[in-house]
């Protein structure tokens, strides 16, 4: 069941908002200013927030920006629900962030119609996140992969002949000494590789073969 946060100082208004919207299977939890409605969304992170336009303290085009600058919030859709429907007020509530305008006293079918398009792009803008993460993830790990297997081998065959030099009556302390540089330096490089890969912020990816791509980690370190 989708959540809807109502978000109006009038009791009235959000008893009406509440009725419509709960006959339509919807759940409703309820704010009745600004500040607690900005706190409530942070809390129970609503998949959609109606919001009143005209609200004492903080008005609803000041909560709608504090929600859409917020990161763990601003994925949410906004329907703002005021009586103020000039062109003016209508461009400020979308400038603002909201993703859409219903002007008092709104019409049962148009409010349920708008509340449903506001839904349908919240579960496209998540479900185009997901797909995001899962890319990212994959990228990485094939990143990951081809950053780290050389330094690993390296390691690898560097261990081996120290091993095999241990194995002799002489041992040569210079060459065991020099496959311990190898070790060190292959150590730094994987370091290196994980801290840029934890660096990035806007990863940006590159052919690595065929449909599978990887993360160009320093070019992407330089624009995070």
């Amino acid at each position: 069941m989708k959540k809807i946060l109502v978000i109006d100082d009038l009791p009235e208004n959000v008893l009406l908002l509440r009725e419509k919207l709960e006959e339509a299977g919807y759940e409703v939890i309820t704010a009745f200013d600004g500040k607690s409605g900005i706190q409530v969304t942070e809390n129970e992170l609503p998949d959609l927030v109606m919001l009143d336009v005209m609200m004492p303290e903080i008005d609803g085009l000041e909560v709608c920006k504090i929600i859409c600058r917020n990161e763990k919030t601003s994925f949410i859709p906004i329907i703002l629900v005021t009586a103020k429907s000039g062109a003016e007020d209508i461009k400020e509530g979308l400038e603002a962030g909201a993703f859409d305008y219903i002007k008092k006293p709104f019409n049962k079918i148009e409010l349920l119609a708008r509340v449903g398009s506001a839904l349908k792009f919240s579960e496209a803008r998540k479900m185009l996140v997901e797909s995001e993460k899962k890319n990212i993830y994959a990228a990485t790990v094939v990143t990951a992969n081809h950053k780290i297997k050389q330094p690993l081998t390296l390691m690898s065959l560097s261990l081996s002949a120290i091993r095999r030099e241990l194995s002799k009556e002489e041992l040569s302390k210079d060459f065991i000494e020099s496959r311990l540089v190898y070790i060190s330096t292959a150590i730094k490089e994987i370091t290196d590789v994980l801290n840029q890969l934890n660096a990035v912020k806007q990863p940006i990816f590159s052919d690595y073969i065929k449909n599978i791509k990887m993360i160009n980690v320093e070019k992407s370190d330089e624009h995070s």
